[in-house]
């Protein structure tokens, strides 16, 4: 199943949250211009609307927009009849996101001598390497998932590319792919591909099927 450009665009708002033209387009490589006519379009409806803050300016989703973006998404389920495939994945997906929200906060807090949690200084090697060896087993865990949802919903394809990148500079020292924020870290990543399938499936954060 390809979705259309339209719902696309709608989309990318919804999953990015906050972002600028560009950023949107490239979320489904679409061309620029052409999403930002579309983002005009659904600004005009209410769907989306544009904001400035000091010198940062960008797309957020309203809630007649997310409301039709969720219509858009149920509409491609229904039509191929996918939901259990998506259903199926999401179930699975709940399992590693417990590992991978607990290997978050270990890499952002620890353990001190005191058994206080601290914030994670990273200066002990042997708690970040093995917070990279678990972050690591997930991305691997996660692309055959990726993989079969993918195969029915193209805009799903990529996820587990995109978090291998991050995990790959993570794991060279680059401590920012782990958890960073305005890049496609592996928890930026990771929390996108969540929103992607509680969007599809019209679920809220922390509703299970």
């Amino acid at each position: 199943m390809v979705s259309d450009q339209a719902t696309l665009t709608l989309h990318a708002v919804r999953l990015l949250g906050f972002a600028d033209t560009a950023s949107v387009a490239s979320r489904f490589r679409q061309v620029v211009e052409e999403a930002r006519e579309r983002l005009l379009d659904f600004e005009a409806v209410g769907w989306v609307s544009h904001s400035e803050f000091g010198t940062t300016s960008g797309w957020s989703m309203t809630a007649s927009g997310r409301a039709e973006g969720q219509r858009r998404l149920a509409s491609e389920l229904h039509r191929d009849d996918l939901r259990f495939v998506v259903a199926a994945m999401h179930r699975q997906f709940l399992i590693l996101n417990a590992r991978f929200l607990e290997a978050a906060t270990r890499w952002q807090v620890r353990t001190s001598p005191s058994s206080t949690m601290t914030p994670n200084d990273h200066n002990d090697l042997r708690w970040d390497s093995r917070v990279i060896e678990e972050l690591g087993l997930l991305g691997g865990r996660l692309r055959p998932l990726n993989a079969e949802v993918a195969a029915v919903l193209t805009r799903f394809d990529g996820y587990a590319d995109r978090y291998d990148v991050a995990f790959q500079k993570a794991s060279r020292g680059e401590n920012r792919w782990v958890t960073g924020v305005g890049i496609d870290s592996c928890h930026v990543v990771w929390m996108q591909l969540h929103e992607d399938l509680l969007a599809t499936l019209g679920l809220e954060r922390g509703q299970e099927i």
